[in-house]
């Protein structure tokens, strides 16, 4: 089966942008490859956290992958921080990325952005984020749009280490589906549903109450034309709303405009509001008996050595390619 990687910072509280657009594609890609799928801890200190807050959000991304679908016993859940040899790699492609590379990465530049001082963390994690996939020798790599630059970096590191040291690598592939990928911002639908947004209502969280749903898409963002049309470019906002409602309900956008044709707003959002109620519950329900159990301690340990089985194979092929001594056993 080919592999697949992917892993999401726990920086934050999960939104349903990132079970939309990822989650439910690594449950469905589970069935079929050979899946990793990593809360990527080590990535989210590449800016400040606090301990308490990462330690809690690190433990409850893994449960939310559970209470979404994903099947210890077909995917290794683990933590990135567990398998201590994508830390290591991250250094050894490290030495194999270009400053300029770097610097024309977007995201950098967007979290530096009017900052006073950037760690140096900031800077180099593609090369880590390289490190996470072809520790795996990764075939697939599910991505946003916003993560393509990242992939493309990754696959220049694999091709540029296999011709100074000998073919090893496998490039990777990036697997973007072509719906669902895209969950905007409730207060402005140029910018991707995110996680990190400071405004909270520009957000559904996956643990939101019903009641905080409807009063965040109540007060969600359209426009004074007041039609139930799907229109990304004139109407990029309602055009939204119905992206989640048709995805949460399995409707088709032209059944979603049929059945409001001659209707305000505020009937439409009423019942997304419901619909994404209605849509998360289970998760949701499914989210607290894992946390209750303490069953995630012992999926993120199977996890772990599961990663680790691959990951200390690759790491001392590497090493051995690159020319290092390696330890006799």
């Amino acid at each position: 089966m080919k592999r697949v990687l992917s892993g999401i910072q726990p920086s934050g509280q999960l939104t349903i942008g990132n079970y939309i657009g990822a989650m439910q594609n690594f449950v469905k890609l589970q069935h079929e490859h050979q899946c990793f799928f990593m809360v990527v801890d080590l990535h989210a200190i590449t800016v400040p956290q606090d301990p308490a807050a990462l330690r809690e959000q690190s433990e409850s991304v893994a449960a939310l992958y559970i209470a979404a679908g994903i099947d210890p016993n077909k995917a290794a859940i683990f933590l990135q921080s567990h398998v201590p040899q994508h830390a290591e790699l991250g250094w050894l492609l490290t030495t194999l990325t270009y400053m300029g590379e770097l610097e024309r990465m977007t995201q950098f530049k967007d979290k530096s952005e009017g900052k006073d001082s950037v760690g140096a963390g900031l800077f180099v994690y593609p090369s880590l984020m390289a490190a996470d996939i072809l520790l795996y020798n990764a075939d697939l790599v599910p991505v946003g749009d916003d993560q393509k630059q990242h992939l493309e970096l990754t696959r220049d590191l694999a091709g540029r280490f296999n011709s100074r040291y000998g073919n090893y690598f496998t490039v990777p592939q990036p697997f973007i589906p072509e719906v669902g990928a895209r969950i905007m911002s409730l207060d402005d639908a140029s910018k991707k549903m995110s996680k990190s947004n400071a405004n909270a209502g520009s957000n559904i969280f996956l643990l939101d109450d019903p009641a905080v749903i409807r009063k965040k898409i109540s007060r969600a963002k359209t426009d004074s034309e007041a039609i139930v049309k799907y229109d990304p470019i004139h109407k990029p906002e309602i055009s939204n709303l119905m992206s989640i409602y048709s995805h949460t309900a399995n409707v088709s956008i032209a059944d979603i405009e049929a059945k409001y044709e001659g209707q305000m707003y505020g009937p439409f959002k009423k019942d997304l509001a419901e619909q994404v109620a209605a849509f998360i519950e289970p998760l949701q329900t499914r989210y607290h008996e894992v946390r209750r159990s303490g069953e995630v301690y012992d999926v993120l340990q199977k996890g772990a050595q599961q990663a680790q089985e691959v990951a200390e194979l690759t790491l001392n092929e590497v090493k051995r390619h690159m020319g290092f001594v390696l330890p006799r056993r």
